[in-house]
């Protein structure tokens, strides 16, 4: 089977479709002529939504993608002289193809992490060479939440990484790919898992959720996006039809539909992490805190598995995958997919 026809499976949310209702907002901004390039009534709801939910303050600038809504908002708090510390597994190191150093010029300077989530006793090791020219100038920590492990930084831990920043004169970062699953594991609202516990800058993500495409950087504290419309364009990431961008998160917004999709999302991996956590031969290696499930199979029934429900290796040395649910995942498809898992074990 292709891989173009593959059954609602367990690769990546990002895998999934649009919601519908977001899809219905998208053809209802799709009226008539409005100015480009964000000077639009959908761009200035949009804004004020973000306002709501993060707090006043906020600065909200649209994007098209998440790797563009990392590095972009970190350039405007950094220099190519400065060093950005983030976990090993984070996207920053992993997954941009090394854009933060080509884009920024800085160095990434990472941190091993058991389970995706840094501490300040983790950073510590890079905490040295201030102010002596011979050395990257630490400025920016960032974090990722939900992490790419599927775990969750509490608000605690947030907050004592964001004083440390602070009391040294850096910023924090968080990106949130997945933020919205993170809120609902955590029970609270975007406001005070971000703005209220120390964030300067998120990177916000919608496109795991239910959305077609585009990312927010939102600036949490004054003064920080004063030169971020220069930094937008010349990153090639100013949308001329920015209507289309934003008027997603206008339905993202309304009636919470952001919860609706992420509760979801993260029942569905529990459910999953239930069904496959007593089944011998099987092994659960991360806690399950919102829309993944990190798992070890066998590798020769994870190959047979992932040809009609596909899912990626995440460390091949010890046989471990990322399951990854969504907001359109069903209970019908969990059921398939571990009634096929059982026979595939039973075979081998």
């Amino acid at each position: 089977m292709g891989k173009d026809n593959l059954k609602r499976g367990f690769a990546s949310d990002n895998n999934a479709g649009i919601h519908p209702e977001i899809l219905k907002e998208v053809e209802k901004a799709n009226t008539g002529h409005v100015i480009g390039y964000g000077s639009d009534i959908y761009t200035d709801q949009a804004k004020e939504l973000f306002k709501q939910q993060l707090g006043n303050n906020t600065e909200v600038f649209f994007v098209f993608t998440g790797t563009a809504a990392n590095v972009l908002g970190i350039t405007a708090l950094s220099r190519s002289w400065n060093s950005v510390i983030t976990a090993e597994t984070a996207h920053l190191e992993t997954d941009e193809c090394g854009a933060p150093e080509k884009f920024i010029g800085c160095k990434v300077l990472t941190v091993e992490t058991p389970d995706g989530k840094i501490t300040v006793d983790m950073i510590g090791k890079h905490m040295h060479g201030f102010d002596f020219e011979h050395h990257a100038q630490p400025k920016v920590i960032s974090i990722t939440q939900s992490t790419e492990m599927g775990t969750v930084y509490t608000v605690q831990e947030i907050k004592k990484i964001a004083d440390f920043a602070h009391s040294r004169d850096m910023f924090l970062h968080v990106d949130g790919a997945r933020i919205a699953n993170a809120a609902v594991t955590l029970d609270l609202p975007f406001k005070a898992v971000t703005t209220d516990a120390g964030v300067d800058i998120l990177s916000f993500g919608g496109t795991k959720n239910g959305m077609m495409f585009g990312e927010a950087v939102c600036f949490l504290r004054p003064g920080l996006s004063n030169d971020f419309k220069y930094i937008r364009k010349q990153g090639m990431q100013l949308a001329s039809k920015m209507r289309f961008i934003s008027a997603q998160y206008i339905a993202y917004f309304r009636n919470d539909l952001w919860k609706k999709c992420a509760s979801h999302s993260n029942a569905m991996a529990h459910l999953l992490a239930e069904k496959t956590g007593g089944i011998k031969g099987l092994k659960i290696t991360q806690a399950v805190q919102s829309n993944g499930v990190f798992i070890i199979i066998p590798h020769d029934v994870a190959e047979k598995v992932a040809n009609q429900y596909f899912f990626y290796p995440w460390n091949e040395t010890s046989s471990e995958y990322r399951l990854m649910t969504s907001w359109d995942t069903t209970e019908e498809d969990i059921e398939e997919f571990v009634r096929l898992l059982r026979k595939e074990l039973e075979q081998s």
